[in-house]
């Protein structure tokens, strides 16, 4: 039997017929204007002189026109703001006339009823057939969301901007109480100091001081804690006045090292170790004469400097000497010299050696030091303090770590000229 046209194979339909294709067509065409009207953007379509010639229905929603008011009397920049329309004669029309198209500009429209639009706008130059331009198609894209994400932005780096500059106030008022707000005139010395922070957002762990122990006796002391922020604070804290305490009961600088030493393995034995490097020394001046003895007791920190009028430099090396707080009974190795009228003695941090010089990572290191002081004599102490700050500085970036100097250069005999 002849199947007819209703009992085809399964998942056929009928035959469209030509009415059918005419209402598909229709209803295309239908869609395709209604996708023009009230698509998800604005369009309009101007002159080349900017006069609007068509417009949709979205933009004529958000701007709160009607059609009539728009086609054929105004301009497309007559919608902006001033500041918009500012941009549009002096940077996107004549970009749109070299280019034939600008696309995602920021700008904002005027509504009726006088509030701004937020926008992104594109436009390309429509050509004819001999590449002739004919007309500019412009779409127009909602920006108050994206508009309201970017000022939330802004607003949350604000914030974080004001918090950061409140953290690194509060940091540097903590590192400025690690530190001696001024050094004490020594008879017979001259002393100078200086503290390099590599970064403000983190407290340093250098530090030094140069204090009174008896009329006749001065200590000091220039020392580098493990880490940085809040817990390098504390350490430094802590030895600074554990150093201090302990001059009051001895006046050997092996001594006081091994108290700082104790109290360090007591509080922090099995916890989270905490150990600085550090030199302390026993200052003793002879006015008189001129020059001062010293006693250096060193802990696993890098040697002093004794700069001579002639240029020599030698390194006051405590070899042996091992790190404060690492483990108990550290050894602490001394020695014993006497710093010469003319002669300066350097105490430094190693944020100087180590800090980068080259684009591979190389570093500055112990012999360029010993030449760069060699170079300063005859020099005193302010001076080669003043002239170490500059070569701080010249690091930039590459000074990762804090730096702390101190120099002690002796002065002639009391009642001589210098």
């Amino acid at each position: 039997m002849t199947s007819s046209a209703g009992d085809g194979e399964a998942g056929s339909g009928p035959i469209a017929g030509p009415d059918d294709h005419a209402a598909f067509a229709a209803l295309l065409e239908d869609s395709v204007e209604d996708l023009y009207e009230n698509a998800p953007c604005g369009y309009l379509s101007t002159s080349l002189d900017g006069r609007i010639a068509k417009v949709n229905a979205t933009l004529l929603d958000w701007l709160g026109y009607q059609r009539e008011e728009l086609v054929g009397r105004k301009h497309f920049s007559e919608l902006l703001s001033a500041g918009g329309r500012l941009y549009h004669e002096t940077h996107f029309a004549p970009l749109l006339r070299m280019q034939g198209e600008v696309r995602g500009i920021a700008l904002e429209m005027k509504t009726t009823d006088g509030r701004r639009l937020p926008v992104l706008v594109t436009s390309l130059v429509k050509t004819g057939s001999q590449g002739q331009p004919l007309l500019i198609r412009t779409t127009v894209f909602d920006a108050r969301e994206r508009r309201a994400y970017e000022t939330e932005l802004l607003r949350a780096r604000r914030e974080a901007e004001q918090e950061r500059e409140r953290l690194q106030r509060l940091n540097t008022t903590l590192q400025t109480t690690l530190l001696p707000p001024e050094l004490p005139e020594v008879p017979g010395l001259e002393v100078a100091a200086h503290y390099h922070i590599a970064s403000a957002d983190e407290v340093g762990g250098d530090f030094y001081d140069l204090f009174p122990i008896t009329g006749d006796t001065w200590g000091m002391f220039l020392g580098d804690v493990c880490g940085k922020g809040a817990p390098a604070a504390v350490l430094t804290s802590l030895a600074r006045y554990t150093l201090r305490t302990a001059t009051a009961y001895t006046r050997d600088p092996a001594a006081v090292l091994d108290a700082l030493n104790t109290t360090l393995t007591e509080r922090y034995h099995g916890h989270n170790p905490r150990f600085c490097t550090i030199i302390f020394g026993l200052i003793t001046p002879t006015p008189h004469r001129g020059g001062c003895d010293i006693v250096l007791a060193g802990g696993g920190h890098p040697p002093a400097l004794l700069a001579h009028p002639d240029g020599n430099v030698e390194e006051m090396h405590t070899r042996g000497g091992q790190l404060i707080g690492a483990i108990p009974h550290a050894r602490i190795v001394t020695r014993s010299f006497r710093l010469e009228a003319g002669e300066t003695l350097l105490l430094y941090t190693d944020g100087l050696t180590e800090a980068r010089t080259t684009a591979n990572g190389g570093r500055y290191g112990d012999r360029a030091l010993l030449d760069f002081v060699r170079a300063l004599a005859p020099a005193t102490a302010a001076h080669t303090i003043e002239a170490l700050r500059e070569l701080l500085d010249s690091f930039e970036s590459g000074l990762e770590d804090d730096t702390a100097i101190l120099a002690v250069h002796a002065l002639p005999p009391t009642g001589t000229t210098r």
